[in-house]
């Protein structure tokens, strides 16, 4: 099983990014999959999840600004990252969101700043 996250960058403050994550080895749809980063120094945190049956739920520190999606047709998940402010600057990955956990893999490095 692997999860491959992409789509992060440099952006600035203000500005917008779209993460991916694609499985493979797994049907994604198959499970509640959430988003998670990790920022130097911090332990990682969920910020959004999405359930199989589409329902989402975001962190507060979130909310409004990030919006998580499924791509069955894709086997992703995916998160669209509007507003970014500089203590979004972390690693994110994505998992599942109930019970164990998959390999985290590399994650994808998401850095807002001027």
């Amino acid at each position: 099983v692997q999860l491959q996250a992409s789509g992060g960058g440099l952006v600035q403050p203000g500005g917008s990014l779209r993460l991916s994550c694609v499985g493979s080895g797994i049907s994604i749809s198959m499970f509640a999959m959430g988003w998670y980063r990790q920022a130097p120094g911090k332990q990682r945190e969920l910020v959004a999840f999405i359930t199989r049956s589409g329902a989402t739920r975001y962190d507060s520190s979130i909310e409004g600004r990030f919006a998580i999606s499924g791509d069955n047709a894709n086997n992703a998940v995916h998160l669209q990252m509007n507003d970014l402010k500089p203590e979004d600057t972390a690693t994110y990955y994505c998992n599942a969101y109930y019970g164990a956990k998959f390999d985290w893999g590399q994650g994808t490095q998401v850095t807002v700043s001027s």
